[in-house]
């Protein structure tokens, strides 16, 4: 018999899942660590600019266009999006929810977390520590909102801010009255929280990824300040986190239904308050400081809820 001249099949390539990381920019620390960890562990990233996507919205057929091209869906995504493009970036991680698309992070945890009064609200109904706030819309007389968290100096947040921007203290009265004024008059809703003496301008960050805290950081704020985040000037270094430090970040995560996220925790005398949750937190100052691959345990989980999409 004649030998067969049909030229061998070459075996088939499968192509790596697709990770679409939602980030303003890829030369951000965050970003550029996430795609290297993407590369290690076997998926393609491609990073997505939320201000250069478009949504097309058809009868059955939602569509997202980035830089004018239409998007391949991607295997899973990945958010991180900052406060100033909240509105847009929800707009484009609730596209990807309707495509199908597996969220590290999906739309309502990432719009609880921003909204600073709903996630102490989710967190306080669910027996998660936090300091004693007060939305201060003025129904009340000062001093007695005041007494409510426990007195002088108090702490003024704006509803929405980030790296410690709007969040002042107030030592007076006057100071209470001059700021809430203030703020109202510039349309800002403000919240008045509970001073934690004893935590002496400290705080830790512990990260948690898919249930568990990956990495934890003390940041100690630099003299004269009192808000420790790194980017106000404070000190970062690794620290080992108690059970119940653990357990209330953890749980804290859980409630938002946040799959990684940043939380921020106080100690208090009588134990750990969960201070704030950040959807798309830095972890530029964890990674240095501890040496724990964050990036790393992110696109694990990140391949992990590829894998659950297919069972």
């Amino acid at each position: 018999m004649p030998a067969s001249t049909q030229a061998p099949q070459k075996p088939r390539v499968r192509r790596r899942p697709t990770l679409a990381i939602l980030s303003r920019k890829r030369s951000l620390y965050s970003t550029r660590r996430l795609v290297e960890a993407a590369k290690a562990h076997g998926l393609r990233p491609k990073v997505l600019d939320v201000l250069a996507c478009d949504l097309l919205l058809e009868s059955g057929r939602p569509r997202l266009f980035h830089k004018g091209e239409e998007l391949r869906i991607p295997q899973v995504s990945l958010p991180r999006i900052g406060a100033s493009v909240t509105g847009h970036g929800l707009a484009v991680v609730r596209q990807l929810e309707a495509l199908g698309v597996p969220l590290v992070n999906g739309s309502r945890a990432i719009e609880a977390s921003r909204d600073k009064l709903r996630a102490l609200q989710l967190l306080s109904a669910a027996g998660v520590p936090v300091p004693r706030t007060v939305l201060a819309r003025g129904g009340g007389e000062l001093s007695k909102l005041v007494q409510l968290v426990g007195g002088l100096p108090a702490i003024l947040k704006l509803l929405q801010g980030t790296q410690g921007v709007g969040v002042m203290i107030a030592h007076s009265m006057a100071e209470v009255e001059s700021i809430l004024t203030t703020l109202r008059d510039l349309g800002q809703e403000i919240l008045l929280q509970e001073f934690i003496a004893e935590a002496k301008g400290a705080d830790v960050r512990a990260l948690v990824v898919g249930g568990r805290v990956v990495g934890a950081m003390r940041r100690e704020a630099r003299s004269g300040e009192f808000r420790s985040n790194l980017h106000r000037g404070g000190a970062g270094r690794a620290h080992a986190l108690e059970p119940a430090f653990e357990q209330a970040a953890v749980r804290a995560a859980a409630v938002l239904g946040l799959e990684v996220a940043g939380v921020d925790l106080l100690e208090s005398t009588g134990g750990p308050k969960v201070m704030e949750v950040n959807s798309s937190p830095g972890f530029e100052g964890l990674e240095r400081a501890s040496g724990v691959d964050v990036a790393g345990a992110i696109v694990l989980r990140a391949r992990e809820l590829v894998r659950s999409s297919k069972s």
